[in-house]
């Protein structure tokens, strides 16, 4: 069964598309924990990033720059946090590798 993300980038469930390239696709989370909250997604399933291959080593790369691209674009000058959550005791609801990209407000230190 294909999972959430995988009908999302098959347009079988509709989503807030903020950027779309070969090799990944970047959504607004349908339940924001900050101002900003997109969720990177590459169109190839890495189920978890604890999962990947060494293979898969350039579209992991691309997923981080292209945080940076998406940063930019949105004038996230104050900063932002990446997070990659990898399992249920971290929160994990999807099992397809995906980068939170959280921004516009003050995050504390340390996360959890």
């Amino acid at each position: 069964m294909p999972t959430l993300f995988e009908r999302i980038i098959a347009r079988e469930i509709p989503a807030k598309i903020e950027h779309e390239d070969d090799l990944c696709i970047v959504i607004h989370d349908i339940a924001p924990a900050a101002p900003v909250h997109l969720l990177i997604i590459p169109k190839t399933l890495i189920p978890r990033a604890g999962e990947a291959h060494p293979d898969q080593q350039a579209i992991l790369g691309h997923l981080l720059l292209t945080a940076g691209t998406v940063a930019r674009k949105l004038n996230l000058a104050g900063g932002f946090r990446l997070v990659i959550n990898h399992g249920s005791d971290a929160c994990e609801t999807i099992p397809h590798l995906h980068i939170h990209l959280l921004a516009c407000r003050k995050l504390s230190w340390p996360p959890g």
